[in-house]
């Protein structure tokens, strides 16, 4: 049997590191696109940012709960992350993607979205790795898309950091 690489494996951890390096790529678009079309730049990351760490909070984190002091340890520190991001775009959401705040903003954010994708790149996944059959990791993969697909679309300033509470700012029932 050939041996799977990369660029064909479909598990979390894959979608996990390939968001991570779409999110640096919208980034850098935003940065570098003329201030006047730079909302429009904005816009898929957003959607991006928001779907993806709702679906982290839904389908990863609680993968790791059993996995121990250090495990549980680590979620704790990302989700914390993952709540103060979500309180900077909202607010970077109000203001004028055109202004010269908004991109030294958008800097500030850029750079603790990605010290926060590396942390998960070195913790996080790994553990997945460690605590998750290859089986598991990839029907992870497919709740992390249906996920994905009932998450809410944009950032909230009161966004509460849990899967449960991601699922109620969505709009959309849990029973």
């Amino acid at each position: 049997m050939a041996a799977t690489n990369s660029s064909t494996r479909r598990d979390v951890v894959t979608r996990v590191r390939r968001q991570h390096d779409t999110i640096r790529r919208l980034f850098d678009g935003v940065e570098k696109v003329a201030p006047a079309r730079r909302a429009e730049a904005f816009q898929p990351l957003v959607r991006l940012l928001a779907v993806h760490e709702t679906a982290e909070e839904m389908v990863v984190y609680p993968a790791l709960l059993l996995a121990g002091a250090d495990a549980r340890a680590v979620v704790r520190a990302r989700k914390a992350e993952e709540d103060q991001a979500k309180k900077h775009l909202a607010e970077l959401e109000g203001l004028n993607p055109g202004s010269r705040e908004f991109l030294a903003q958008l800097r500030a954010f850029r750079a603790d979205v990605e010290a926060h994708a590396e942390a998960e790149e070195a913790q996080v996944l790994p553990l997945l790795n460690e605590h998750r059959a290859a089986h598991e990791l990839r029907l992870m993969d497919l709740w992390f898309v249906t996920a994905e697909a009932i998450a809410p679309t944009h950032a909230h300033r009161f966004a509460p950091e849990s899967a449960t509470g991601n699922l109620v700012r969505s709009g959309r029932r849990t029973d």
